[in-house]
């Protein structure tokens, strides 16, 4: 009885290994790596907003770096933490998994108390301390809401948002040392530039495949009434002085494109182009808010 042997080409094997350990690769990125990459943007449009219109009135660029240096680490933070704790869809599975995890939340914490000490060093930027509970509390606030389901998704992604535009008036704040009526006003305008993204997104995903302008209104009445409520807002901080009236402007792109919604021809909906397509309105939101902010001071 002959014994047969078999072998397996070396090309073979190489290339399962090449593909093995490209999925290892990606199943650790994204047990470390944030996946809400739209989430990016809304800690860091704020902050930029924040520190743009401070750096008018003051130049202290130190405390801005170490802000920006904890509020990363933070952030990123979440991430392989709810995948050690299994919290999340994604969560270690194996020792060497669960190793690296801790390796890396070590380093980002070490990073977010070397950077928080150095801002309230002595004493240093106090108001940090009940504006930092404020953002938990939004934080946990979210963590609840998602328990409930479907429902409340994006409510919950709205309570979130509260939590990181308050990287606007912190950074604010901790430039110039004031935490005043502008720092209150540069968290209100970025909540409403950021939540009505995060409704305008929703919208379009859930409304792809529905046409005509009385059927989008049926479906999209209360993102109308969202913007018609954040045009009323900015209208009433104008008129209270705490925003510039030319500042407005910057909520324009967004008011046209929320509004262009409804009578727009249909068109395949591109999930990837949509998301990239919110950047770019990002950009302009900032752009255009530090600019006509600095022209009218």
């Amino acid at each position: 009885m002959e014994t047969i042997i078999q072998t397996q080409h070396p090309s073979f094997r190489s290339t399962e290994d090449t593909a093995s350990a490209k999925a290892r690769r990606e199943r650790h990125r994204a047990l470390i790596i944030p996946r809400e990459h739209g989430a990016w943007g809304l800690l860091l449009v704020p902050m930029i907003t924040g520190a743009g219109v401070a750096f008018h009135q003051a130049s202290h660029i130190f405390p801005l770096i170490l802000l920006l240096t904890a509020a990363l680490a933070l952030f990123w933070l979440r991430t392989p933490l709810e995948s050690l704790l299994g919290t999340s869809a994604m969560r270690a599975q194996t020792l060497e998994e669960a190793h690296t995890l801790r390796s890396v939340i070590v380093v980002l914490g070490g990073v977010a108390t070397v950077a928080l000490a150095g801002l309230l060093w002595t004493g240093h930027n106090a108001d940090l301390w009940p504006l930092g509970a404020a953002v938990a509390a939004a934080f946990i606030g979210q963590a609840l809401l998602k328990k409930l389901g479907r429902r409340a998704r994006m409510f919950s992604e709205i309570v979130g948002t509260i939590g990181l535009t308050a990287s606007a008036p912190a950074a604010y704040y901790v430039i110039t040392g004031n935490f005043n009526a502008t720092a209150w006003m540069l968290w209100l305008a970025n909540i409403l530039f950021a939540g009505d993204q995060i409704h305008y997104v929703q919208l379009r995903i859930h409304t792809a495949k529905i046409e005509g302008f009385r059927a989008k209104l049926s479906r999209g009445w209360a993102f109308a009434v969202g913007q018609a409520l954040m045009t009323t807002v900015l209208t009433l901080v104008c008129m209270a002085r705490l925003m510039p009236p030319i500042a407005s402007i910057a909520f324009a792109p967004l008011l046209f494109r929320g509004w262009f919604y409804f009578v727009q021809e249909p068109g395949p909906l591109v999930v990837r182009r949509l998301g990239w397509a919110e950047v770019k309105h990002a950009t302009a939101f900032c752009v255009l808010f530090i600019a006509t902010f600095t022209l009218a001071r």
